[in-house]
């Protein structure tokens, strides 16, 4: 009779988990349910993308801005021909976008400081002009994530602020405070080239360190990040300089646009033992819609072609093409003047660069699910989100400005993530560590 009873339970069992498989589809290694949506027609995946972005809020953690977008006449209440702007937003279903406070690297001395600090307030300034005087009564500024689904349930865009490089802080730790209260939300303390609290990604060139990660600064930075609810962001430092604010930090960071070296091998993307430490941190990586940072060797190809006609139209037009480092060290009148002519010459080509790249395949959308499918198996769901870098260099075939944002819950549905999945990926996750930041700072206040 036990054995019969014992048969019996086994069957049972065993049905329920084929009822189980049946229903939810595929299991990725990390245990993560799938819907199988292979016998699904384009139609039906693109209705249920539409029905599932309707519901769940859309966040991009990383848009650049020029502050000459930020004028009484010309300004992101219209459509502009930036990447982002409130009409391609509302087009595409984009609900957030994370402005950014960017700044060059510079020198490492009083005059560096204090013409980056100058740069930093005038875009702070500009997105406060954006959200207080241009365009009110559609988008807002968001500090928190009861502040985004506020203003998103009222109809509204929001709006929300990160700072990409902490050389304008200077050697006047109490600016971060500042930043903090103008609405920053996350910093990363270094860019393309060392600053004074962090090393760089770009020191893997050719091996040379200011810091052998973090300065002393820096690890007091950290602190004061922690401190004022700021997400430390791990987009551009190094790899030491990443493990020791891991280390520090006593909240949970964020790559706010990084991929998977694994998948494509650039110094701005973040390995798998890098991976593994944000798991354990409990931060998220943000995938991000930058060609070279998905699939190098589709960008290097449409990149040299690109750079072949540019060389070859110069030389016909008389134009004295400049590297970005001898731009850089140009003076701030010369620079300017330059860059008009450049961004000319370039207008003038584009119909050369697009005949020389017809037939070369884009990076697309497909290349840059490919890494949220590899960083769910592989850190899990709970770890990963969206940014493009529009404006910044950002922009795929699929996703090449905000109006397309529908075409990447598109191909996320397509690959069978559930409804639940699709709104962690794209705001859960990263609110989660927001919450959980601003939880430490509340703490380290009292």
């Amino acid at each position: 009779m036990k054995r019969v009873l014992v048969t019996l339970l086994v069957a049972i069992f065993l049905f329920t988990v084929s009822c189980k498989t049946e229903n939810t589809g595929k299991t990725d290694s990390n245990g993560t349910d799938k819907i199988d949506t292979s016998k699904m027609t384009d139609e039906e995946i693109l209705a249920k993308a539409k029905e599932i972005q309707k519901e769940v809020i859309t966040l991009d953690t990383h848009d650049d801005i020029d502050t000459k977008n930020f004028t009484d006449e010309k300004n992101y209440a219209k459509k502009l021909e930036t990447q982002v702007n409130l009409p391609k937003m509302k087009e595409g279903g984009l609900d957030v976008a994370w402005f950014i406070v960017y700044t060059g690297q510079g020198t490492l001395d009083e005059a560096g400081y204090k013409k980056a600090y100058a740069n930093a307030i005038d875009k702070f300034d500009a997105i406060d002009r954006l959200v207080t005087k241009y365009a009110p009564n559609e988008i807002e500024l968001a500090k928190t994530s009861d502040d985004v689904r506020r203003i998103h349930k009222a109809g509204k865009l929001v709006a929300m602020i990160g700072v990409e490089n902490a050389y304008p802080i200077g050697t006047d730790l109490s600016r971060i405070e500042d930043f903090a209260k103008r609405g920053a939300r996350y910093m990363s303390l270094a860019h393309n080239g060392h600053s004074q609290f962090s090393d760089s990604n770009t020191g893997e060139k050719d091996d040379k360190w200011l810091h052998k990660g973090l300065s002393e600064e820096g690890k007091k930075a950290v602190a004061e990040m922690n401190k004022w609810g700021i997400m430390i962001d791990i987009s551009h430092p190094s790899k030491e300089a990443i493990r020791q604010m891991i280390e520090l930090s006593k909240a949970p960071v964020i790559a706010s646009h990084s991929s998977a070296r694994s998948l494509a091998d650039h110094s701005r993307n973040l390995d798998d033992e890098q991976l593994g430490w944000v798991k354990k941190n409990g931060g998220v990586v943000q995938t991000v819609a930058l060609n070279s940072y998905l699939n190098v060797e589709k960008a290097k190809k449409r990149n040299d072609a690109r750079n072949k006609v540019y060389e070859e139209f110069a030389k016909k037009e008389g134009f004295k093409l400049l590297k970005r480092e001898e731009a850089m060290k140009l003076g701030d009148a010369e620079q300017k003047a330059y860059m008009e002519k450049r961004d000319a010459f370039r207008k003038k080509a584009k119909p050369l660069v697009d005949e020389a790249l017809k037939d070369m395949p884009r990076v697309n959308v497909k290349d840059f699910v490919d890494h949220i499918d590899y960083l769910v198996k592989k850190i899990g769901i709970d770890h990963v989100g969206i940014s493009s870098d529009f404006d910044g260099g950002g922009g795929i075939e699929g996703w090449d400005d905000a109006s397309e944002t529908l075409n990447v819950t598109v191909e996320l549905v397509r690959r069978g993530y559930t409804k639940e999945q699709i709104a962690k990926i794209w705001s859960g996750n990263l609110l989660r560590v927001l919450d959980k930041v601003q939880e430490v700072a509340k703490g380290l206040q009292g």
